[in-house]
């Protein structure tokens, strides 16, 4: 795994926290840095509580991009993008993933723990690390989001 991104954040609801952590370990283990926003156990939480945190420190430009995990990603994609200069994208397959990143710039990968399987997860994780903007046309369009 290779990342084009020196700070990267992550976070989850309950439901993804043992995604959060399989994701996690990858990361550390391909010597990227990662800082966990929580939560720190499988313990009921409120996943918008999570996705805020995740979106500030990316608004902030304390990190350059986030991965949020919930059950489906959707209630995480959804919450994340109420704040300004967020684009978070579900990535639910390589594809949708990789254009995410080529044509939509998204700062933010969600991901659904219940609806991806594990070995499906770090590829899109991958990808989503690794995937430049193209800017060009595409920007126009991200400068009108």
């Amino acid at each position: 795994m290779k990342s084009i991104f020196k700070k990267i954040c992550i976070s989850s609801d309950h439901a993804g926290y043992n995604i959060k952590e399989f994701i996690k370990d990858k990361i550390i283990k391909a010597d990227i840095s990662i800082s966990d926003l929580g939560p720190f156990s499988d313990s009921s939480v409120d996943y918008p509580d999570y996705a805020k945190k995740v979106s500030s420190r990316i608004s902030r430009k304390k990190s350059d991009v986030g991965i949020l995990v919930c059950g489906s990603g959707t209630g995480m994609a959804i919450s994340a993008n109420k704040m300004k200069g967020i684009r978070a994208a579900v990535g639910y397959n390589i594809k949708s993933t990789q254009l995410s990143r080529q044509h939509n710039n998204a700062n933010i990968l969600c991901v659904g723990s219940r609806l991806t399987k594990k070995k499906d997860i770090i590829k899109i994780v991958s990808i989503f690390l690794k995937t430049k903007f193209e800017g060009g046309r595409h920007k126009r369009r991200i400068n009108k989001i």
